[in-house]
């Protein structure tokens, strides 16, 4: 009876200890970009009632809550550290701040553990350093050296790279909100001034290649250079311009204001502003297409909160006239409410994508949310 009874040791050995052993050691399998980071059902079921469109810091974080508390839920099996994700935790982490509830931070504190804070595995692609913001944002708290290395490595071999003047490495708007914010915020906690100086480089000579100074809005990438929508207007993407806008104010929030080109930024940054709160539909949404909102009737929550957390950063940093912006931010969240399902899904987000499109109304995606929820905290603080 003895080899019986050791074989089944063995055995049970063996189920218990190597799961444990692999998960310590082994790589999540990658997950499908567009399932992992949302879906539009058919019947997403009821609306949100009751939700308070007053900017009031009570009436904020009660919405912010019930999304917040829906998507953590619903991402469950889906994290990941993909730019959708590092969209989301950016919100998340501000909603733990505005609400006081700790359980988001701690829920994405376990992602970038779970991921020993590495960044994504594409080397100077922006998307696969965006969620180094969110580490960064952990060491600020801890100074924990764990939490600061894998991304300063990236981003020292990123600096040391050789010069390419015929090559644009942020040749999508969208990397404007990815990749600066990250060489800011290591900047600040290292006080290296080389982040930030190629940051510079880098911003204005994407700048020069996709934004428009005539229009103050920026194209998606080249290929938009010359093509039109159906009403001849130029391609201006809504959410495109929304993640430069937010870039914008993340950049301008940790960049020195002795810094020598900062006033460049804040004059673009303005510029921006103003012509976005100018196309503003009568209902406070954007459309995807900022130009021809006609081709795309359907309101687009995604461009349209990062426009608001933009435009509300500079109501509460004094970069914009408060008598003309709050109005246009406080029509766009209360807009955004009436998106608000009943379980806290927040609809109406256009998927992944790279130009304008069409979408069902119960359509969400994670960076929606983590825009909704930046834009949710910095309307608080301005109502508090």
């Amino acid at each position: 009876m003895k080899k019986p009874r050791l074989a089944l040791a063995l055995a049970l050995l063996v189920l218990t200890v190597v799961p444990l052993s692999q998960a310590q050691t082994t790589t999540r399998p990658p997950l499908d970009e567009r399932t992992a980071a949302g879906d539009q059902p058919d019947d997403p079921g009821p609306l949100a009632t009751g939700l308070s469109p007053k900017l009031k810091h009570r009436d904020i974080t009660r919405a912010m809550k019930l999304v917040a508390d829906w998507q953590i839920k619903h991402s469950e099996g889906r994290y990941n550290i993909d730019w959708t994700y590092a969209a989301l935790y950016d919100g998340l982490l501000a909603a733990s701040k505005t609400t006081g509830d700790e359980k988001y931070h701690n829920r994405v504190l376990q992602v970038a553990r779970d991921y020993k804070f590495q960044l994504g595995p594409r080397f100077a692609h922006a998307d696969d350093e965006a969620v180094g913001f969110t580490y960064l944002t952990f060491y600020s708290e801890s100074h924990e050296a764990e939490e600061l290395y894998p991304t300063r490595e990236g981003m020292d071999k990123l600096v040391a790279r050789p010069d390419e003047p015929g090559k644009n490495l942020w040749w999508w708007c969208d990397a404007l909100y990815m990749a600066p914010k990250v060489l800011a915020q290591l900047s600040t906690a290292t006080s290296d001034h080389r982040y930030i100086d190629f940051m510079d480089h880098e911003w204005w000579i994407t700048s020069g290649a996709l934004y428009d100074p005539a229009e103050r809005l920026y194209y998606r990438d080249d290929r938009y250079l010359t093509q039109h929508e159906a009403n001849g207007q130029q391609v201006f993407w809504s959410r495109g311009n929304g993640w430069v806008l937010a870039g914008l104010a993340m950049v301008l929030d940790r960049m020195p204001e002795n810094y020598p080109t900062r006033a460049k930024y804040v004059e673009q940054y303005k510029q921006m502003a103003e012509r976005i709160a100018s196309l503003q539909p009568a209902d406070g949404l954007w459309r995807a297409s900022l130009l021809d909102p006609g081709s795309y009737p359907n309101p687009e929550v995604s461009g349209t909160a990062f426009f608001t957390y933009g435009l509300a950063w500079g109501v509460h940093h004094g970069l914009l006239d408060r008598k003309k912006y709050l109005p246009v931010a406080a029509k766009s969240w209360q807009g955004m409410l009436t998106h608000i399902y009943a379980d806290g899904r927040l609809g109406s987000i256009q998927p992944i994508g790279a130009e304008p499109g069409q979408f069902k109304p119960s359509s969400s995606y994670v960076y929606g949310l983590g825009a909704f929820l930046l834009a949710g905290s910095e309307l608080s603080k301005i109502a508090r």
